[in-house]
């Protein structure tokens, strides 16, 4: 639940700052934000949450965000039929892959401004640049990267659309960054564009830490840590479990 009172505080003296800075013509483009939480806490019971973020603008214009995950490399495999049963067949590998991206704007993005602005940002699931290594001659990396999309979609890791921006007024803004029950850890980065006649004027960014908490967190370091002591312990609980099983079945 977000601190409504901290929040209004909070944009009331970002406002304060802004109508000094509005004295200045040079700080026209002033863009400030903030999140109601920069820490995304992972437990035992998590199944996912919403994070707020909150901003002001001096002057009118459009504000786009994006929400970018720590970056990682995955594989995207074409399956095939083989003897009526289906085997993963030629790969691709993809790097600098974000393990979680999503984005909102005020208005629709198309609008906003052109390709090659968000090109040249790196605006948007469309623009980002992957560094693909592919084994199949018979299909060409676009195949591969419709299906990685595909799945990360499906995962709820990449969002289908833009979230929707609300102006509360001419200056104060807000939106809501959901993060699923399957958000990865990592050190996330928000960055906030304040557009204008189709360009950046100002851009802000914050970051965001998606970190294991607890019991869940102390289980994840040690099979990190110590991955072949944490399989034998594995092993002997499921072997033990078995057994104990077995011994009150022939009780009964």
């Amino acid at each position: 639940m977000y601190k409504s009172g901290a929040i209004i505080r909070t944009l009331l003296a970002t406002l304060a700052v802004l109508a000094v800075a509005g004295q200045d013509r040079a700080r026209a483009d002033a863009l400030v934000v903030d999140l109601s939480n920069h820490l995304v806490a992972i437990t035992t019971g998590f199944t996912g949450t919403d994070v707020l973020l909150f901003g002001a603008v001096q002057s009118e214009g459009d504000v786009i965000v994006t929400v970018r995950g720590p970056d990682q490399d995955m594989v995207v495999r074409r399956k095939e039929r083989k003897v009526g049963i289906w085997v993963n067949s030629e790969s691709a590998t993809f790097r600098n892959v974000p393990a979680y991206y999503a984005s909102a704007s005020n208005r629709p993005m198309e609008i906003i401004a052109n390709s090659q602005l968000y090109n040249d940002y790196r605006i948007g699931l469309e623009h980002q640049r992957f560094v693909t290594e592919i084994d199949d001659k018979d299909r060409n990396s676009s195949d591969y990267r419709d299906a990685l999309l595909r799945n990360m979609r499906a995962a709820g890791l990449f969002n289908q659309r833009p979230a929707k921006i609300s102006f509360l007024s001419n200056q104060l803004f807000r939106t809501d960054i959901h993060f699923p029950a399957n958000t990865p850890t990592g050190t996330y980065t928000i960055n906030v564009y304040l557009i204008r006649d189709g360009r950046i004027a100002s851009v802000k960014t914050t970051p965001l830490v998606v970190s294991k908490t607890g019991v869940s967190a102390e289980v994840y370091d040690f099979a990190h840590r110590y991955s072949a002591l944490y399989g034998i312990i594995a092993v002997i609980i499921a072997v033990a479990a078995g057994w104990t099983a077995s011994v009150m079945f022939r009780k009964r």
